[in-house]
């Protein structure tokens, strides 16, 4: 492999039981009732705000309540995130993975359905700078479908220059998979910050399964590959 490309939420960032509870949360707000735990895995993970929020109502939403629900629930998530200094930092091996990364030139970007307000609140708490550029960064700018829709990793390739084939994709979320799986990418690592181990082994096209940054098998990479970006 000559690159690789990290989702981020629950992957670099283990924050998925803040987007839980804020999505169950909003949940009553828009239907009366908070989504299940399946309905969390299935429809909430990987997918855009507009996406949920039409799974929860049963039809396609207004702009305007696009944009006022997703607000109001990314504003309390970023409040919960702040509120949470124990665990708002980035995954455990993943500060020194960055750096093997960085010091062996070897290809890399985020490719998340965050939108740009919580990707530059990233970039700024975790300095982001550091690792990636930030030019090559893919997020949620509501001209991308969703995952599993395989469109923001066949962008993310794109972006460092390298085909499908040829990157890895870290994913923890099911819609992640598919959508990683479907964009023809090379390997595919699930990292089980949530989910239980058990849980990715129903998948045939993920590679492997890791708990944390410190077991990935580094030697995946062509580290005499460089590539100019």
């Amino acid at each position: 492999m000559k690159g690789i490309i990290f989702d981020f939420n629950g992957t670099l960032y283990w924050d998925s039981q803040l987007h839980y509870d804020a999505w169950r949360e909003f949940s009553k707000i828009i239907r009366g009732y908070e989504f299940t735990d399946t309905e969390m895995r299935d429809k909430m993970f990987g997918h855009t705000n507009e996406d949920i929020i039409e799974y929860a109502i049963g039809k396609k939403p207004s702009k305007e309540m696009v944009e006022k629900y997703a607000q109001e629930k990314e504003s309390l998530y970023r409040k919960r995130c702040l509120l949470n200094p124990e665990t708002f930092k980035l995954a455990p091996g993943a500060v020194e993975f960055l750096d093997y990364l960085k010091e062996n030139n070897i290809p890399r970007t985020i490719a998340t359905m965050s939108e740009w307000d919580n990707v530059e609140f990233y970039i700024k708490e975790f300095q982001l700078e550091r690792w990636f550029d930030l030019d090559k960064i893919v997020y949620s700018d509501g001209t991308i479908a969703g995952k599993p829709a395989p469109d923001i990793f066949l962008i993310a390739a794109d972006k460092i220059k390298l085909k499908p084939s040829e990157c890895v994709v870290i994913e923890d979320a099911l819609a992640g998979i598919k959508s990683a799986e479907s964009a023809g990418i090379g390997k595919i690592i699930a990292i089980a910050s949530l989910e239980p181990v058990e849980f990715y082994k129903q998948f045939s096209c993920v590679e492997k399964i890791i708990k944390n940054f410190y077991e990935f098998d580094r030697t995946i990479f062509d580290v005499k590959t460089k590539v100019t970006l």
